[in-house]
């Protein structure tokens, strides 16, 4: 690999964790009552993506739908069969309940991810409905078409759930 490439990697990381962090202290600004504030966070964020997404392009990391359902499966189930065992392992260890929790959290709904991708791909190029997708604001699980009564990870109310159109 390449210096250029490895920075291109290291900035997209970078832009990529500024753009979530961002949307965070967004979050709470609005809740501490600072909606100027609140705005600049989500404005730089929006910018970080930009500057994600053009490193991410440099890097040639943009290929066809195809191919990207397949890396974002490979992706998920890496995530849910080796990397949030391990972690969840390593938290109960040390007794951090909270790392413990938010791992489960992430591991139930990474194998949803892949479950939902897989589906997409499987029928890529078929007919196909369009639908929303609603997520849990609590664990992040995500469901298609309608949102459960209870969040089946969590427990969160289904009317709880975020719409994404």
């Amino acid at each position: 690999m390449s210096k250029t490439e490895e920075h291109l990697r290291d900035a997209f990381a970078g832009e990529s964790q500024a753009n979530r962090r961002y949307l965070a202290f967004a979050t709470a600004a609005d809740k501490e009552g600072f909606p100027q504030v609140a705005k600049l966070f989500r404005a730089v964020a929006e910018a970080e993506t930009i500057h994600a997404h053009n490193h991410l392009k440099a890097l040639k990391g943009m290929r066809s739908t195809k191919e990207n359902l397949s890396e974002a499966i490979t992706g998920e189930t890496h995530e849910f069969k080796k990397m949030y065992p391990e972690m969840l392992k390593d938290a109960r260890a040390e007794g951090n309940r909270e790392g413990e929790r938010t791992f489960h959290y992430a591991n139930e709904v990474e194998k949803i991810h892949a479950q939902l991708y897989q589906k997409l791909l499987d029928n890529l190029g078929a007919a196909q409905e369009t639908y929303p997708y609603y997520v849990c604001p609590v664990c992040g699980y995500t469901s298609a078409k309608e949102a459960p009564d209870t969040c089946p990870v969590c427990g969160a109310r289904g009317k709880m759930f975020k719409k994404i159109d």
